[in-house]
């Protein structure tokens, strides 16, 4: 059985964020949004899940005074947020990443925005390659670990960066009811902002990672470090075949990433149950 928010509360408080986090999340407030226990980040071609919120607002990012805008496709740059279930929501739609030339600090302030407006769990989405043959595209995989090969995240994480493994079995088994393709495993964190060559797949496939991607690693050391529970999904966009030809770019991405909105909104709306207090089993 899955706990609620009633376990929250016997969790330490968060840490406090950055003061200009703090100053941003006021921003915010003052600009029309609202705050909320859980905080989303919407990576490539999934952004349009916070169309989905109830009582939905949505702001430039710019109010913040503290985001980047980004300038990957696929990233629009807002805040927004809304109900689920009747729960509130803070969604970021898109992030900026390394490979954009953004400093490590920079790539924490969405998380520490988050931890300002109140979440004290964060849903962190990706679009990521798929290193398994038998992975299919729009396939959700759930993170419990990851390799890191940039090693810029700007903050020491803890000795054993938490993947919330409840919080994990919930977002499979809410995918899979929602009949989506999930499951779980290890994402490989490179710089980017190339794709890998078929060399690099096969090196990344014997180091245990199932996907591989060119963000949220810095994301879940920053709410590990702030004391929030974390959950990740990465969305399969495209599964790596290094001994065929095929190529794959931006757009592709986006599109097959979109594809997947309702395994991403499942996860969601358990998330969101498990807030409100109702019963959410791991398994069934």
């Amino acid at each position: 059985m899955a706990g609620t928010d009633q376990d929250d509360s016997r969790r330490p408080p968060l840490r406090e964020p950055p003061p200009g986090a703090v100053a941003a999340a006021d921003r915010v407030v003052a600009a029309g949004g609202s705050r909320g226990a859980i905080g989303v980040v919407l990576g490539t071609g999934l952004g349009g899940i916070a169309a989905r919120l109830g009582s939905a607002w949505s702001l430039d990012a710019a109010v913040t005074g503290w985001l980047a805008r980004s300038t990957a496709t696929g990233h629009a740059g807002r805040v927004a947020g809304g109900t689920v279930r009747g729960r509130p929501v803070v969604v970021l739609q898109g992030r900026v990443h390394a490979y954009e030339g953004f400093p490590a600090e920079t790539l924490r302030r969405g998380v520490e925005l988050l931890a300002a407006l109140g979440a004290r769990t964060v849903l962190l989405t990706n679009a990521a390659g798929g290193l398994r043959s038998d992975m299919r595209p729009g396939e959700l995989v759930v993170l419990t670990d990851h390799i890191d090969l940039v090693r810029r995240s700007a903050v020491a994480a803890p000795d054993r960066v938490v993947y919330d493994a409840d919080l994990a079995e919930l977002a499979v088994a809410s995918t899979r009811r929602a009949g989506a393709a999930a499951r779980k495993g290890v994402y490989a964190y490179v710089l980017g902002p190339s794709y890998e060559t078929r060399a690099e797949y096969r090196m990344l496939r014997r180091a245990g990672a199932d996907v591989v991607g060119m963000s949220t690693v810095p994301e879940v050391a920053a709410a590990a470090a702030l004391g929030m529970r974390v959950v990740v999904c990465s969305v399969v966009t495209n599964v790596a075949n290094p001994d065929a030809p095929g190529t794959t770019d931006a757009e592709d991405v986006c599109r097959m990433a979109a594809g997947a909105g309702d395994g991403v909104w499942a996860v969601l709306g358990a998330l969101a149950r498990r807030a409100a207090g109702v019963p959410t089993c791991g398994s069934c």
